[in-house]
């Protein structure tokens, strides 16, 4: 009862269906360890989740963290907290701390620490039921260097570990997983209108890593290793006033699970018979995965792999990509608005929304806050909100610096 349970849960993020007409096409990508791919700020959160290629700051670990080294500010530190799926619990929470130093001119450290509580879950429905509390964290380290007054790279190393409620009579047991992101960043300037604007592209592979088992290793599943493309341009109105438009593609680099109707085709087609006869054959389905080549693919091989395997070919990969763009306005660097739009084909999931957001900036510190407003019926995400917190070091040496004297 208590995967049951569990697993509803992480359905309920994964999957929000639109209506009886793709019953059949749904196909999302499975993977583990899910909160890895959920947004932690809530900057890039009211942009529509774009963040490959805006303009650095404190929270570019998750998006790109190629970006730090062209930070204005030495070091900084972030706080961000999202209640999640507040349509289905109120209990469900993901808090992130990111930081950076720039070691000089060039070169920079980062680091984040995330942890998602799924809350209090029944292990069953009887009276004597005990209750857990499954978690998911992770922890990551990140270097990057300035290549040149325009391009800078990165690479990130991350220990992940997920929880979904072990016990001593459970056959669900903890995972853990490592994984690498490689980052690029390009921030140039061009003319436009006699306006010197800020261009820039990122690209960020997360992820890069080990698969994740549940049940003492018998069975493995990939963890959401993910490539982010995006553009962004900056153009200043005038001495106070500047605009950003930036979008994003998000591609998850996981193969797509051969689904139960592929099996019965399969079975037909081999062994003969009708569809009746195999609906119900989970076991015989989960071994077939197996001779398919899809528990036993290694992570590497995943990722050529998810370029060319969906069961409806080039439509299909095509329809696997995220789409992600943001407006945001700022008044002499100080107030924020953002708005921006996220877009998930209806067969992959579903998640397809509107978002709006603001911020305030100060020498010392920073409050951002965004919200999403779902465009898809019962969809949990709907009226998300996520707040962030940034306190920028140079700032608050120089505030201290001014007390002291």
């Amino acid at each position: 009862m208590k995967k049951i349970l569990f697993t509803a849960i992480l359905s309920a993020f994964c999957i929000s269906m639109k209506a009886q007409d793709i019953k059949n096409q749904l196909n999302p990508i499975y993977h583990g360890v899910t909160s890895l791919a959920i947004a932690p700020d809530a900057r890039s959160a009211g942009l529509g989740d774009v963040g490959a290629a805006t303009d650095p700051d404190v929270n570019s670990q998750y998006w790109n963290p190629a970006k730090y080294p062209f930070c204005i500010s030495r070091a900084g530190v972030s706080l961000n907290y999202t209640p999640w799926l507040r349509q289905i619990a109120g209990d469900i929470d993901l808090a992130n701390i990111t930081g950076y130093y720039r070691l000089g001119d060039y070169d920079a450290l980062s680091a984040s620490l995330r942890y998602f509580s799924l809350g209090e879950v029944l292990t069953s429905l009887e009276a004597d039921a005990m209750s857990i509390k499954p978690y998911e964290m992770s922890v990551d380290l990140a270097y990057s260097r300035m290549l040149s007054e325009t391009f800078s790279a990165g690479v990130a190393l991350r220990y992940i570990y997920s929880d979904l409620g072990f016990s001593q009579d459970d056959e669900t047991t903890p995972g853990s997983a490592f994984a690498a992101d490689i980052a690029l960043y390009h921030n140039g300037y061009i003319n436009i209108s006699g306006h010197e604007s800020q261009l820039g592209w990122g690209l960020n592979i997360s992820n890069i890593g080990s698969k994740i088992s549940y049940d003492d290793g018998n069975t493995s599943e990939f963890i959401p290793t993910n490539m982010r493309f995006g553009l962004s341009l900056l153009y200043p109105i005038d001495e106070y006033n500047t605009i950003t438009i930036a979008a994003d593609a998000n591609k998850l680099l996981v193969p797509t699970r051969p689904t139960m109707d592929q099996y019965i085709e399969h079975m037909i087609e081999t062994e003969g018979g009708t569809a009746a006869d195999y609906e119900n054959n989970f076991s015989d389905y989960r071994t077939w995965l197996e001779g398919e080549g899809y528990y036993n693919v290694s992570p590497i091989s995943g990722i050529f792999k998810s370029f060319n395997d969906a069961p409806n070919g080039f439509k299909e990969e095509l329809q696997e990509i995220q789409w992600s763009a943001g407006l945001e306005y700022a008044y002499n660097n100080q107030f924020f608005l953002r708005a921006g739009y996220h877009y998930e084909h209806p067969n992959k999931g579903n998640r397809t929304y509107f978002t709006v957001g603001a911020g305030f900036k100060m020498s010392v510190f920073s409050l951002d806050a965004g919200y999403v407003i779902s465009t898809a019926q019962s969809n949990p995400l709907d009226q998300t909100l996520r707040f962030s917190l940034a306190f920028d070091m140079d700032g608050i040496g120089d505030l201290l610096g001014r007390r002291r004297r």
